[in-house]
């Protein structure tokens, strides 16, 4: 499966007149592979030993070159880094509360939030964005 959205991404970004360069390649890969939702700075810290001279700015250039054609949304949390997301179909987010994962959930659209959202508002609504939170099966377990 992930090979297939590496094909597929890459081909986007050559579309795009995107130079395919050795590092881009791999934080496309592991952004593909991570299902975590990893910060800029953990994708550093995973492929510092593989490109030991790349640097975290070079993956932020990444990260925006992806998110301006559309492969990866950035999310963010108020003072928090940002993460990233390479899933970019409908989907929401369950956040655990103790170690803060995150995990896809879908959901039926709630296309009908954002027309109510509109009628209460005036406002012209773009989008929307729901994440629920609690705590994981991990910190469960680690609670018992």
């Amino acid at each position: 499966m992930s090979e297939q959205r590496l094909s597929e991404a890459l081909d986007t970004l050559k579309g795009s007149g995107v130079r395919i360069t050795p590092q881009r390649h791999a934080v496309l890969e592991y952004l593909i592979q991570s299902m975590s939702h990893p910060t800029a700075d953990d994708i550093y810290k995973a492929l510092e030993g593989k490109f030991p001279n790349m640097s975290v700015a070079t993956v932020y250039n990444n990260l925006r070159v992806f998110k301006e054609i559309g492969l990866v949304r950035e999310l963010t949390y108020g003072d928090s880094s940002s993460r990233f997301d390479c899933n970019t179909s409908e989907h929401y987010h369950a956040i655990c509360n103790d170690c803060g994962k995150i995990v896809d959930f879908h959901y039926p659209i709630l296309d009908e939030v954002e027309s109510l959202a509109e009628q209460v508002t005036g406002f012209d609504v773009s989008h929307h964005r729901m994440e629920v939170y609690g705590v994981c099966e991990d910190c469960k377990k680690q609670q018992h």
